[in-house]
């Protein structure tokens, strides 16, 4: 006689209802979609290709990709898109490869990478950011912002001379049992460099762009494309000290991306509560 097991199904989970804020906001965008078309073909046809493409990059390609692109960031990443791919022409013919190491730079933004590790480390960036950390779950510092000097209480004049590559020098600080949302960042003229200041004990501490996961206690270096889906976890219980750095992309003729930095500098600098709302940013 055969004995079937007596198995237990759990019930589906439900779905959260779309709050009616949100629902608001996606008809919103259907109808102006709709409109567009409706008016300016070409135009909507154009941006949507562009969109596609540049949403196309991100691995794996999945619904939880094209929701957050396109309903979350919305707007702002589809406007983008165009200028996207416009740098990943100038920047030719170093092909965006997404996730980089350190040998796949040019030997002078090597050396400007590692010179700047070096002064941070030197700095005991960790120790003097220590008392400041313990108060927000999310903190973030900048020494330099898309090649404008920022001032701040800690004196560090190495940060603020002029860098050929570098754009953007900061720490951002995680407090224990701390991570961020999925989420893409709005222009690639520069990389995003990250080196992690201290000592992380276990995996619990890592970043994910795509399908790719670095963990800094085996890889303290990790240098990706910002305009990729990513997201940082600190589910440790220690707080986490990361160099948070942009440098231009590889280029022939790096003089071609300055204009943009530059545009990033002027049109965000007014709008950095959009993209650091949850953080607490200290001079």
């Amino acid at each position: 006689m055969t004995i079937t097991p007596d198995v237990t199904t759990s019930p589906a989970p439900l779905r959260k209802p779309i709050p009616l804020k949100k629902k608001i906001k996606y008809v919103g965008m259907g109808v102006a979609v709709l409109v567009l078309g409706y008016f300016f073909p070409k135009f909507t046809i154009f941006y949507a290709l562009c969109s596609l493409y540049d949403v196309s990059r991100n691995r794996p390609l999945d619904g939880a990709v094209l929701r957050q692109y396109f309903l979350i960031n919305g707007a702002l990443n589809i406007a983008l898109a165009p200028f996207n791919i416009l740098l990943d022409i100038l920047t030719l013919p170093f092909i965006n490869k997404g996730i980089y190491k350190l040998e796949d730079f040019p030997a002078p933004y090597r050396d400007e990478i590692e010179r700047l590790i070096e002064t941070a480390k030197r700095e005991n960036l960790v120790g003097q950011l220590e008392a400041r950390a313990k108060e927000m779950q999310r903190t973030m510092i900048f020494f330099k912002w898309y090649g404008e000097n920022v001032g701040t209480f800690l004196k560090t004049p190495m940060f603020h001379t002029r860098w050929k590559y570098i754009e953007t020098i900061g720490v951002s600080i995680f407090n224990k049992k701390v991570s961020t949302s999925r989420h893409f960042g709005p222009i690639r003229p520069t990389l995003r460099v990250l080196y992690n200041l201290n000592d992380m004990d276990d995996h619990s501490a890592y970043i994910e762009v795509g399908g790719a996961r670095s963990y800094w206690k085996e890889n303290k270096l990790f240098i990706f494309d910002d305009t990729l889906m990513h997201q940082s976890f600190n589910e440790t219980d220690k707080i986490r000290y990361c160099l948070f750095v942009d440098i231009l992309r590889p280029s022939l003729f790096p003089w071609l991306l300055r204009p943009f930095v530059k545009l990033v500098n002027i049109v965000f600098k007014g709008a950095n509560f959009m993209f650091y709302k949850q953080w607490k940013i200290i001079q």
